[in-house]
């Protein structure tokens, strides 16, 4: 299965630098935190059904889209996937990750810049797991598992869980986000 690297790496960091006025190292380090927070924050919300349910229609509008540039990201729609990931904890979620994302970017306040990324990063992010859970189009084909059987009898759960389970999501939901996740709709 593949990790959230492959994903990071997906992300146009530069261009995103550029965006917000910050330097590379400060969009990485804000990028490096809020993608396991989203994937997080999504793995939070399908362990009931009815977060499974609405996050496996969202992952069917996402299917095969694979925004590369910053001019074919829709930042509306990933304000609205950073709401009904986060709910009410969108802020909170930020200012947690921004703290662990503090030693990377050492002398600047990044939760603003969290805060900014998490709408721009939200729909490479739903599209790629869209890609890894139901097959189609996600860069790295020969990597994507469309939607296998599990035991748990919660696939989405399973793949989203493994990739929190990965180093970089295990750091940062065991680290900082800890209680805050799953605040989203359902």
């Amino acid at each position: 299965m593949t990790d959230l690297s492959g994903l990071i790496d997906m992300i146009p960091i530069g261009d995103i630098a550029e965006k917000l006025g910050v330097d590379r190292s400060v969009a990485e380090a804000a990028v490096e935190v809020a993608v396991p927070a989203i994937v997080g924050g999504m793995a939070a919300n399908a362990k009931d059904d009815d977060g499974a349910a609405s996050l496996q229609k969202a992952l069917g509008h996402h299917k095969g889209k694979a925004p590369k540039k910053l001019a074919d990201i829709d930042e509306s729609d990933g304000e609205k996937i950073v709401a009904n990931v986060f709910g009410a904890k969108k802020n909170d979620v930020a200012r947690a990750a921004a703290t662990k994302a503090a030693t990377k970017a050492e002398g600047f306040d990044i939760g603003p810049i969290v805060e900014q990324v998490l709408p721009i990063i939200a729909p490479i992010v739903l599209a790629w797991v869209a890609n890894q859970f139901l097959g189609g189009g996600a860069a790295e084909p020969e990597k994507t598992p469309a939607k296998k059987e599990t035991s748990s009898g919660n696939p989405l759960g399973d793949l989203l869980g493994g990739l929190i389970g990965s180093k970089e999501g295990q750091d940062l939901i065991a680290g900082a986000l800890g209680g805050l996740l799953g605040g989203g709709r359902r």
